[in-house]
């Protein structure tokens, strides 16, 4: 688990940017309804559990500045006997204290009083005159259903119409971009039992199996090692299905000469992996087969390369191409460099962490403590093939590290684990 003083630390670079005379208030979110008396599996608001370290629903941090004080108050749910007797243990008052530091720590039920008091100039904040109020508004459609962040906001203009509302989101995401030490090894542990998963279906697949039996063998790997869920839907994807980029399906019979592309990771402490390898079912890659995979192998290693701090990250898309546009028309695959977007159609990298696809803007230099991955694919529907090769790399500040170097990725590697399987 990340250290007290990590959040703590957090909350006060949160703090520093709001403006002064100012309320923050940020949720940790509830499982949605699933079905009848059925919700689907918590998971809490990252920007909230980057500030608390607190992963319980319903919690609620409130944080108040005025000059040079701070203080912060945390409001957790109140343990109910009768809800314990179904879910287990709650959190009370003195566990969450000793998790967050936070000294100031009420139940959830006097959340409208406290923040009452807080902007009404009352308890212990006397003769204070608020000015601001922020929350944690995520990006949405227009359509979306108002979340639990707007519909508190619209209760406190009503109530209190004299206060500014603001949205401190991108500020909160942008202390996420660059990752600490503590933060690094998380994600490091989560390649590692990704690994183990990946190399668990490597040694099961034969033709005749289904698609989501190596799904299965995947998620065993990560259950035993105390990884309750993926750090998203696993892609496994066979043959002509590999072609398709978020397949979905997983219900198809693996063929003898096809590849199986696998889009995977684990999710430890809510840090994430996202790791894809591409192999071939029979344990040998055909030549045709080994010919595309290694153009992709080709354009990842210069596009690794090239990442180091002060990049620009949009310019890794263009080294990805050149290089892939070159050795697709080496080998005839494509005539001209424009046609290589009817095989190669998405973006390279991404930003990783408390999410699989990480806060953090696009048009900006590389910086030592970013983490994000390099995942370039072809897709050839007419050959039934498609290949995807993606790793998870640190930006250091003499360049970069891939975190996950660990799993094997060449073709002999490959073949030589697959055939010491069989």
């Amino acid at each position: 688990m990340i250290s007290q003083e990590f959040h703590k630390e957090k909350r006060s670079d949160a703090a520093a940017g709001l403006l002064d005379r100012s309320l923050l208030i940020v949720f940790a979110g509830k499982a949605p309804q699933r079905t009848g008396d059925q919700s689907y599996a918590f998971t809490p608001n990252r920007n909230f559990y980057y500030l608390t370290g607190v992963a319980k629903e319903r919690s609620v941090l409130l944080m108040a500045k005025y000059e040079d004080c701070l203080e912060e108050v945390l409001l957790i749910e109140k343990p109910n006997p009768r809800k314990e007797s179904r879910i287990g243990q709650m959190m009370d008052i003195d566990q969450a204290r000793e998790l967050t530091g936070i000294p100031t720590i009420r139940y959830l039920d006097e959340l409208d009083v406290c923040i009452a008091e807080l902007l009404s100039n009352r308890g212990t904040l006397v003769e204070r005159d608020f000015q601001n109020v922020y929350f944690d508004f995520e990006t949405g459609d227009v359509g979306d259903p108002l979340d639990q962040a707007r519909m508190y906001a619209r209760k406190i203009q009503d109530r209190f119409p004299y206060l500014q509302i603001q949205n401190i989101h991108h500020q909160l995401c942008n202390l996420r971009v660059c990752k600490e030490r503590s933060e690094i090894e998380k994600i490091r542990r989560a390649i590692e039992i990704t690994d183990e998963g990946i190399k668990s279906m490597m040694r099961r697949v034969k033709a005749g199996l289904w698609e989501y039996e190596l799904e299965a063998a995947f998620d065993y790997e990560l259950k035993v090692r105390g990884v309750k869920n993926p750090a998203f839907p696993s892609i496994i994807a066979s043959g002509a299905n590999a072609t398709v980029l978020h397949y979905e399906d997983i219900n198809q019979m693996v063929g003898e000469d096809e590849l199986v592309l696998v889009d995977v990771g684990a999710e430890y402490d809510y840090y994430c992996a996202d790791i894809s390898r591409t192999f071939p079912v029979s344990g040998r890659f055909t030549p045709r087969q080994r010919i595309l995979y290694e153009i992709v192998l080709k354009a990842q290693e210069a596009t690794i390369e090239a990442m180091k701090p002060g990049q620009g990250l949009e310019q890794l898309l263009d080294i990805t191409k050149a290089t892939m546009a070159a050795e697709c028309q080496r080998v005839g695959l494509i005539k001209t460099a424009e046609e290589l977007s009817r095989y190669f159609f998405h973006g390279v990298s991404h930003y990783l962490g408390l999410d699989t696809h990480d806060v953090g803007g696009r048009n900006v230099k590389l910086a030592p403590g970013m983490v994000l991955t390099v995942e370039p694919g072809l897709y050839v529907p007419e050959e039934n093939i498609g290949i995807r090769i993606e790793d998870d790399v640190l930006i250091t500040a003499d360049g970069h590290e891939v975190l996950s170097k660990q799993i094997i990725k060449t073709v002999e590697d490959i073949e030589r684990f697959m055939q010491q399987t069989t």
